[in-house]
C-alpha cells in the first residue's frame, strides 16, 4: 500500500491505518439509524415507515452540507500534499464557518415547511403523523450536523481517522441510551415514541459537536487561528465549491431518485414501504468496507496528487478497488445467506419478510457495482475531477434508472424487485464508465495545486 507524508516530519498515511477507523466510524453512524429503526419497530411498522420517509429528506440535507465538507477535505488534502500547511489551516476554518451558515438556513427550511414536504410524499394516516413529528425536530437541528461534517472532514483528512471514530462511538452510545429512555419512557423519562428518537438524535449531535471542536485544537499540528473563521479568501471558497458542488449534486441526484423510487413504493402498500426500509438498513452493511476503503483511498489520492506522484495514484486506486471487491463479496454472501433471519430481527409480518428477502437476494449484483463507484468516484473527486461523475450520474440515474423503475414497477408489475433492478442497472452503467475514466488518466489535468518548490523526500511505498 502507498504511504505518503502527513502533516509533519516522519508522519505517513497508510490505507489500512486510515480505513479501519473510517469503517468503524461509518458503521457506528449507520448504527444510529439502525437503532432508530430497530427500537421503533417495537412500536409499529407505521412508525418505521414514517421515520424512513422523513430520513430521505434528512439525507438530502446532509448531502447538501457535504458540499463544503467534501470540497474542503479534497482541497486541504492536496494542499497538505504540496506542504502548504498554513493555507490548509485557513481553508479548514472557512469550511467550518461556511457550513454553519448553510446548516442554519436548511434548519429554517425544515422548521417552516415540514408538513408540506411530507404531504408531498403521498403519506397518509399514522405514517404521515410519525414522519412530521420526527422531521421537524431532526431537521430543525440539522445545523449541528453541518458543523460536525466539516470538523470531522478536516480532522480526518489530516490523518486522524482514529480520533473521529472514537467521537462517533461516544455519540452512538449516547444516542442508543437516549433512544431507550425517550422512546419507551425508561430511567424516569417521558414515553415520547418517535419524538423521543428525534430528541435523542439531536442531543447526541450537540455533544459530538462540542467534542469535535475541542478535538480540532488537540490533534492538528498547525493550529487554526480564530481570524481564519471570519476572513474568507474568494480563491479558497471557489476551490471548495468547484469540488464540493459537483460532488454533492451527484449525491443529491442519487437521493432524489431514491425519493422518487420511494414514491413508487407508496403505491405498493405499507408492507412494501416497511420491507424497503428494513432491506435498505440491512444492505447498508454490505458496502461498509467498500465505502471506508473509498474514503481512505481518497485521502491518499489527494496527498499524492498534491505532491505530483500521479503514477502512484493510478496504481493505488486499482489496488484499493481489488481489496474493496473482496470485502464486499464476503459481506454480500453473508447477507444473502441469512436474509430471512435478518429480516425477522425487525418484524414478524411474513409478507414484509418475504418482500425484503426477495430484494436482498439481488445484493450480489447491486453491491458489487456500487463498490466500483465508491472507490473510483471518490478517487476522481480527490484528484480534482469532480464534474465528470455528476454528468454521468445525471444521465444514468435520471434519464435511465427512473424510467426503468417506473416500467419495472407499474408496467411489468415487478413491485419492489423492480425498484432494485433499476438501481442495479444504474450502478453498473456508472461503474463501467468510471472505470474507463480512471484508466484514461484524464483526471491528471485537474489538480488544484502545484507541488511546493522545495519538497520533502517522497515517502516510501509499503
Amino acid at each position: 500500500m502507498a504511504a505518503v507524508a502527513a502533516n509533519g516530519p516522519g508522519k505517513k498515511l497508510n490505507l489500512f491505518h486510515l480505513t479501519w477507523p473510517i469503517f468503524l466510524e461509518i458503521f457506528l453512524f449507520m448504527l444510529m439509524g439502525l437503532a432508530d429503526t430497530f427500537m421503533l419497530s417495537a412500536l409499529s411498522d407505521d412508525a418505521v415507515s414514517g421515520v424512513g420517509a422523513a430520513n430521505q429528506y434528512v439525507m438530502i440535507a446532509i448531502l447538501v452540507l457535504e458540499v463544503v465538507g467534501n470540497g474542503a477535505a479534497i482541497v486541504v488534502s492536496q494542499y497538505l500534499g504540496s506542504r502548504r500547511y498554513i493555507e490548509a489551516s485557513k481553508i479548514s476554518a472557512i469550511a467550518v464557518s461556511l457550513n454553519l451558515l448553510v446548516g442554519l438556513g436548511i434548519s429554517g427550511v425544515f422548521i417552516l415547511f415540514t408538513s408540506r414536504m411530507m404531504n408531498a410524499m403521498n403519506l397518509q394516516g399514522d405514517v404521515l403523523a410519525h414522519a412530521e413529528a420526527y422531521l421537524i425536530i431532526v431537521g430543525g437541528g440539522i445545523f449541528l450536523q453541518a458543523v460536525i461534517n466539516s470538523l470531522a472532514a478536516v480532522i480526518r483528512v489530516h490523518g486522524f481517522t482514529k480520533q473521529t471514530m472514537f467521537v462517533s462511538l461516544g455519540m452512538n452510545i449516547i444516542h442508543v441510551i437516549g433512544n431507550y429512555a425517550l422512546i419507551f419512557g425508561k430511567f424516569g423519562m417521558p414515553e415520547l415514541g418517535v419524538q423521543g428518537a428525534a430528541i435523542s438524535s439531536v442531543g447526541s449531535r450537540v455533544i459530538a459537536m462540542f467534542v469535535f471542536i475541542w478535538l480540532l485544537y488537540q490533534v492538528l499540528e498547525y493550529r487554526i487561528e480564530f481570524r481564519y473563521y471570519i476572513t474568507w479568501s474568494k480563491d479558497y471558497v471557489k476551490k471548495i465549491l468547484n469540488i464540493g458542488l459537483p460532488s454533492a449534486f451527484e449525491q443529491i441526484l442519487y437521493q432524489a431518485c431514491q425519493i422518487i423510487f420511494l414514491y413508487y413504493v407508496t403505491f405498493l402498500g405499507t408492507e412494501a414501504l416497511a420491507a424497503r426500509q428494513y432491506a435498505t438498513n440491512i444492505s447498508m452493511f454490505s458496502y461498509l468496507f467498500a465505502l471506508a476503503i473509498g474514503l481512505g483511498t481518497s485521502i491518499i489520492v489527494g496527498r499524492l496528487v498534491g505532491s505530483g506522484e500521479k503514477d502512484e495514484v493510478y496504481r493505488q486506486v486499482w489496488a484499493s478497488l481489488k481489496r474493496a471487491l473482496v470485502c464486499t463479496v464476503v459481506l454480500v454472501a453473508l447477507v444473502m445467506t441469512f436474509r430471512y433471519p435478518l429480516m425477522r430481527l425487525f418484524t414478524e409480518n411474513e409478507q414484509i419478510i418475504q418482500l425484503g428477502a426477495s430484494v436482498l437476494l439481488l445484493s450480489c449484483l447491486l453491491e458489487t457495482g456500487r463498490t466500483f463507484n465508491m472507490v473510483i468516484i471518490n478517487s476522481l473527486r480527490a484528484s480534482g475531477d469532480a464534474k465528470f461523475p455528476v454528468m454521468m450520474g445525471a444521465i444514468s440515474m435520471v434519464m435511465m434508472s427512473l424510467p426503468l423503475g417506473y416500467f419495472f414497477v407499474f408496467v411489468l408489475d415487478l413491485g419492489l424487485v423492480g425498484v432494485w433492478l433499476a438501481v442495479i442497472m444504474d450502478e453498473w452503467v456508472r461503474a463501467i464508465v468510471m472505470s474507463l475514466r480512471w484508466k484514461s488518466r484524464a483526471w491528471e489535468r485537474y489538480a488544484l495545486v502545484e507541488p511546493a518548490p522545495e519538497m520533502e523526500p517522497k515517502a516510501e511505498t509499503v
